[in-house]
């Protein structure tokens, strides 16, 4: 986990830290390039009394939605996103005038975003938050970036990418060839335009 550019990131990170003050760490990357895997160790660093993980992916379009729909076959892209409840959010997070904010969480045993499922009370003064596309041009993903402090793009080799994403999706039920169908198609589509966003990046971070 120790690079360069890991350990500069994470010393700036701390010294951002203030008493009283809450900072929103946004983690985001293409499609199996390890944003999850980053965002909690970045968590484990600093202790649950200080940092909290709130991954966008709780924010999925339920399946009664997408299911007999185009959506179904296009499930991570952009527009299967409820980002206006994600900025909504994200935005109480920033205000910290509440006791305490639940998240949603998306859970791949069930295939389903699971409601209230993270809490993040008023006094944690890190929240990470990681997803595909925090830095997405479109309205009203531009309001999200303008919610998060920073942005850390994390770069992982694509060949590594498509492999964790085959790995995961065969894990979670689909036979190996569909699997890799579905990383190549439409888990690719995402990457693109996920890539595209990578110079608007506060800190580009390496990682394999």
């Amino acid at each position: 986990m120790d690079s360069p550019e890991i350990s500069q990131a994470m010393d700036a990170l701390r010294r951002r830290l203030v008493p009283g003050a809450r900072t929103i760490l946004g983690i985001t990357g293409a499609p199996g390039s390890g944003k999850s895997t980053f965002a909690a160790w970045i968590q484990q660093q600093f202790g649950p009394a200080t940092a909290v993980v709130v991954p966008m992916d709780g924010f999925h379009l339920g399946n009664a939605i997408i299911d007999g729909t185009p959506l179904r076959q296009r499930k991570g892209a952009i527009d299967t996103f409820d980002a206006g409840g994600y900025l909504s959010l994200l935005r109480r997070l920033a205000r910290r005038d509440e006791p305490a904010v639940y998240a949603p969480e998306f859970r791949r045993t069930l295939d389903e975003p699971v409601a209230a499922s993270i809490a993040v009370p008023a006094e944690i003064p890190l929240v990470i938050t990681e997803g595909n596309y925090l830095l997405a041009e479109q309205e009203p993903w531009k309001e999200v970036r303008a919610q998060l402090d920073e942005v850390w793009f994390v770069d992982t080799p694509q060949e590594l990418r498509l492999r964790r994403l085959a790995a995961r999706h065969a894990s979670f039920g689909m036979d190996q060839a569909a699997a890799e169908a579905w990383a190549a198609g439409p888990d690719e589509n995402n990457a693109r335009l996920i890539q595209a966003t990578r110079p608007a990046a506060d800190r580009i971070i390496p990682w394999s």
